[in-house]
């Protein structure tokens, strides 16, 4: 298993769950850090059009394109059949944000030979690492 620097290193495209529209939430300003640090971030929210001024898609099974990455800001109780639905689309790692850990979802993504991590933020461990896609 990849470590979550290794993860973010390897990523250009991350599919974010849950992702909201709202600037005061965490689901907002973490995508948007990592927008503005150069990955590409596809929201994904049935319930909005857009976030952050990007389209968002309903399912990670209406991804326009493949993803390196699916990260869940959603409850632990919700992110089992996410990494199923990630795993059916074949993403090669999924994240749970802080505070977010779910036994069976880890079962299911080592099952599906997916990168696994829970509990831990992507623009910290982006900072920590001190990763950018922005030349």
């Amino acid at each position: 298993m990849r470590s979550a620097a290794q993860i973010l290193a390897d990523a250009d495209v991350i599919a974010v769950v849950g992702a909201s529209r709202d600037p005061g939430k965490p689901a907002h300003s973490v995508p948007l850090q990592m927008l503005r640090h150069g990955w590409k971030i596809i929201p994904v929210n049935p319930f909005v059009s857009e976030v952050f001024g990007v389209p968002t898609v309903p399912t990670l099974a209406d991804l326009p394109e493949p993803v390196d990455l699916v990260n869940i800001f959603r409850p632990a109780a919700d992110a089992v059949e996410i990494v199923r639905q990630a795993a059916a689309i074949k993403a090669p790692a999924v994240w749970l944000q802080s505070g977010i850990v779910s036994a069976e979802a880890r079962r299911i993504a080592t099952e599906a030979g997916m990168d696994y991590l829970e509990d831990r933020c992507l623009v910290v461990e982006r900072a920590v690492a001190n990763l950018s896609k922005v030349a």
